[in-house]
C-alpha cells in the first residue's frame, strides 16, 4: 500500500497534504493503510498461541490479500476495511455502509476460495480457507445471521475470536501449510 500511495503522489509534501483532504485517493489509500496496520497488531498476538500470520501476499495480477493467518482452527483469509465514524451492518449475504451496499462479502468470499485452490495445489490436499472481514473504527457494527459464510467482526475481537475457534489442524499440518504460503511460486498462477 505504501508503494502504491508513493506512485499516487511522489511528492512527499503533497502526499501529507493529500492524506489529509477529503475525496483523495491517497487520503482513501492512507485508510485502508490505518487499518491494515491496526489489524497486523492483533494478528500478532496470535504467534504464541501457535498460529502463522503472512501479510501483504502479492498474486502475479497485482491484487493482493491483505493477511493471511494459518494455525489450529484453519487458515482464514483477511481482508481489513476501515469505515471510520460509519455504521456498518452485515447480514448473511452484504454488507452496508451507512445504508449503501458493498461488493465486501463477494470480494471476501472469492479472496478465500482462490487461496485455497493455490494452497491446495501447492499442499497437494484440500485446505479450506476462511474469509474474514475485521472492521475498523466504525461507529457501529451490527452482524445478523446464525451462520454466515464471512466471518465480519471488530477487529478489536480478531485475534480473541480466532483463537477460541475449535481446533482443525495439527502442528504439522499447520507448519505444512504455512511453509507452502511462504513460497511466492504459490501465488504466482
Amino acid at each position: 500500500m505504501r508503494r502504491k500511495i508513493q506512485e499516487l503522489q511522489p511528492n512527499p509534501l503533497l502526499r501529507l497534504i493529500d492524506r489529509w483532504r477529503a475525496g483523495s485517493d491517497i487520503r482513501s489509500w492512507a485508510d485502508g493503510l490505518t487499518g491494515e496496520r491496526l489489524t497486523a497488531r492483533k494478528l500478532s498476538r496470535l504467534r504464541r498461541r501457535g498460529w502463522f500470520t503472512l501479510h501483504a501476499i502479492q498474486w502475479a495480477s497485482g491484487a493482493d490479500i491483505d493477511h493471511l493467518v494459518i494455525g489450529p482452527a484453519g487458515v482464514f483469509s483477511i481482508n481489513s476495511k476501515r469505515h471510520r465514524g460509519k455504521t456498518v451492518w452485515y447480514g448473511d449475504t452484504a454488507i452496508t455502509v451507512n445504508g449503501a451496499s458493498t461488493r465486501h462479502i463477494a470480494a471476501s468470499q472469492s479472496e478465500a476460495l482462490r487461496a485455497s485452490r493455490a494452497l491446495s495445489r501447492g499442499c497437494g490436499v484440500d485446505v479450506p480457507v476462511r474469509p474474514v472481514i475485521p472492521v475498523v473504527h466504525a461507529a457501529k457494527l451490527t452482524v445478523k445471521g446464525a451462520n454466515p459464510p464471512v466471518l465480519v467482526l471488530s477487529v478489536e475481537h480478531l485475534d480473541r475470536v480466532l483463537s477460541g475457534l475449535s481446533p482443525m489442524l495439527s502442528p504439522d499440518q499447520v507448519a505444512h501449510i504455512y511453509g507452502v504460503a511462504r513460497d511466492a511460486r504459490t501465488w504466482a498462477g
